[in-house]
């Protein structure tokens, strides 16, 4: 289990960084500082360990053991329990990979649970660099700390709507192109923005409820301002999912529409060559009857005359069925 972070903090600065829990548990007892510890991918013993020195509740723990959770924000006594999916865009596969991080926010501590570390961790280090810098403002407490992490996913998703965008203008280029395969990869990026509203919209009901319980819990005037400029931005960002969504419908509807008419233009080319080929075939047919008795049967010209007529019945057809663009 590796420990991505384990500072104690005392009057916003870093007054220790220990190597192991234990270690942490003791420089928290000599210092009665703020602990921010985040682990990859702990075992049940080392939950057990955390839930027992800071009083976290079962239900919250097995979650975050469990993983695979939905973004969520839950409050257990004066203990939040927050999940969060950060998303980063992959070019080069050109899909969306999202993390999941759990967040134990107390009076005096911030305990991150790592799922995903190859994309979690960069957002993690990013909030440690910014508030190391910012003394002030995490004397505030641990909330300080997750508005830290919630505003570095949140700014990290603009470069996943970007993506997105790209491959929804794409996708329109290749409808009209009528290139083969585009109906799968409508509904595999379909599926990826379904993913990204889920990692999205629940973060604005979250910070809602972070800023309603913002006096409550006394977490000042700055952060609450900080709070809401982050929810501003998720609601743009989750309009742009909405937005993405209903183009992505629009753009099925479309594709099923210009498959229809390709199959209604390819029926009318049969169509019409078969009525083009049936005239000969039946004047053929009527005088390969071979009675001895027929119209024109021992007429001198009769060959050439039914040749004349199956041609220019025919290229009759041809003309009419051209004229109507059938071919």
């Amino acid at each position: 289990m590796p420990l991505l972070i384990n500072d104690v903090y005392v009057d916003g600065r870093v007054a220790a960084s220990p190597d192991t829990l234990d270690e942490t548990y003791a420089a928290l007892a000599e210092t009665h500082g703020t602990a921010w510890v985040v682990l990859s991918e702990p075992d049940e013993a080392e939950l057990a360990s955390l839930a027992a020195r800071f009083d976290l509740h079962e239900l919250a723990v097995e979650d975050a053991g469990h993983g695979h959770q939905r973004a969520k924000l839950e409050r257990y006594g004066t203990t939040l329990f927050v999940v969060v999916r950060p998303a980063v865009y992959i070019d080069r596969e050109e899909r969306v990979a999202f993390g999941e991080i759990h967040f134990f926010v107390g009076p005096d501590f911030l305990i991150g649970i790592n799922h995903v570390s190859d994309i979690d961790s960069r957002y993690l280090a990013r909030s440690v660099t910014r508030l190391r810098a910012k003394p002030d403002l995490l004397r505030v407490g641990p909330q300080a700390i997750l508005w830290a992490v919630l505003d570095a996913i949140v700014d990290a998703y603009a470069p996943v709507v970007e993506g997105l965008e790209n491959d929804i203008d794409e996708i329109e280029q290749q409808l009209f192109a009528g290139e083969a395969g585009v109906s799968r990869r409508i509904y595999e990026l379909f599926g990826e923005v379904a993913d990204f509203q889920k990692a999205t919209r629940p973060l604005v009901g979250m910070l809602d409820g972070l800023l309603r319980g913002g006096e409550k819990y006394q977490v000042g005037t700055e952060l609450e301002r900080r709070l809401r400029d982050v929810q501003d931005h998720v609601i743009r960002v989750v309009d742009r999912a909405d937005t993405f969504r209903a183009v992505l419908q629009n753009a099925l509807s479309l594709n099923a529409t210009l498959v229809a008419q390709v199959q209604n233009d390819v029926t009318k080319r049969i169509s019409a060559w078969a009525a083009i080929l049936f005239a000969p075939t039946l004047i053929g047919a009527i005088y390969g009857m071979n009675f001895d008795i027929m119209p024109e049967l021992h007429w001198e010209y009769g060959y050439p005359f039914a040749l004349a007529l199956m041609v220019g019945i025919g290229g009759g057809l041809w003309g009419a069925f051209k004229l109507k663009r059938w071919l």
